[in-house]
């Protein structure tokens, strides 16, 4: 393939994941970070730059075809490696689930990024840009809805350190007050315990408990392209537990996944008519990486439908692209229905 793509936060926990997703896909993965000496741990070529130094992420992002920023805090790294891909006129890809980094992306660049004819998609990870893939899928010919519900039934989760900052980083921003999509708009507010529900999931996880208002990537990716008034997320009681636990995730297999478990169930609706796309899968963190660089493919090879800043179902055909994710995710369009019930009781 040739092409040479950089990896900002190559030594993330994730970020490792993206190197070696391109490398096996026939990339030149370039890995860029701040520390020479884990670096050098990838046995590749390499370059030093840090956020804080305009210059030096000049220098990281010359010559390459594509950045993917694998380092969060998002809100701290975002603007600096978009501003260095513009400059370079180059593609930036990143892996955000922290909801006002996401909008700070779209919000600050959106005109720029379209006027200099480069490809900005932000949240191209299991949180945002698989929830916005499958929801577009869900829509079909759908122009409108009502409502999307996307539930997360994850066998555990066990966060990263990156996701343990990036989620401190959220709370102090919104001052630790909630956020949800309603009424067209992310409004924020105080509450109490976030609400437990049941979901249906379809066979053969079942009905589970999981948290209303649970709030993730999602509600910015998928109202940004699709008419959809009402966005929910939901996470299973479960998996919120062990992630205030905040213990670590274990490889378990050669490719360095956990033995963690998804099921990300996606429901539109439209009057009484429902329909639902889900996917499953293994590793929330491992499964970004294919994300992330098919997204790559993609934009290099010309197969987009936009430019500028764009989510990923609004970027890329959303069915086709998960069809190409098929060794690492399991994706069904499970029934449409007519009632007026939906899934969560």
């Amino acid at each position: 393939m040739g092409h040479n793509v950089a990896v900002f936060g190559a030594y993330g926990h994730t970020g490792r994941f993206v190197v070696t997703e391109l490398r096996e896909r026939g990339f030149d993965a370039l890995p860029v970070g701040r520390d020479p000496r884990r670096l050098d741990a990838f046995g590749l070529a390499y370059r030093v730059a840090s956020v804080d130094d305009p210059a030096s992420l000049d220098a990281a992002l010359a010559g390459v075809d594509a950045v993917i920023n694998c380092a969060g805090p998002f809100a701290s790294t975002a603007t600096p490696v978009i501003e260095a891909a513009l400059r370079a006129g180059i593609p930036y890809v990143d892996v955000a689930a922290e909801i006002e980094a996401n909008v700070d992306t779209f919000t600050h660049f959106t005109e720029r990024a379209r006027a200099a004819g480069v490809a900005v998609v932000p949240a191209m990870a299991f949180f945002g840009g698989l929830g916005d893939l499958l929801a577009t899928t869900a829509m079909g010919d759908w122009t409108s809805a009502d409502e999307a519900h996307v539930a997360y039934g994850l066998s555990s989760w066990h966060p990263t350190a990156g996701t343990v900052a990036a989620g401190t980083v959220s709370r102090e921003r919104r001052a630790g007050r909630r956020v949800r999509y309603t009424g067209g708009r992310l409004e924020y507010h105080s509450g109490g315990d976030l609400p437990r529900v049941d979901w249906d999931f379809p066979a053969p996880l079942g009905r589970r408990g999981v948290l209303g208002e649970f709030t993730m990537a999602d509600v910015v990716t998928i109202p940004r392209h699709l008419a959809i008034p009402e966005v929910c997320t939901y996470m299973s009681a479960d998996a919120a537990t062990d992630l205030v636990a905040g213990n670590a995730p274990v490889p378990v297999d050669g490719l360095g996944r956990s033995a963690q478990t998804f099921t990300v169930d996606v429901v539109v609706r439209r009057g009484d008519t429902h329909r639902r796309v889900v996917a499953t899968g293994q590793d929330i963190y491992a499964v970004s990486a294919p994300l992330a660089v098919e997204a790559v493919r993609r934009i290099l090879d010309g197969r987009t439908r936009t430019t500028g800043v764009a989510s990923a179902g609004e970027m890329f055909d959303a069915p086709d692209f998960l069809r190409a994710l098929s060794a690492h995710l399991r994706v069904e369009t499970v029934s449409s229905w007519s009632a007026p019930a939906s899934p969560v009781r």
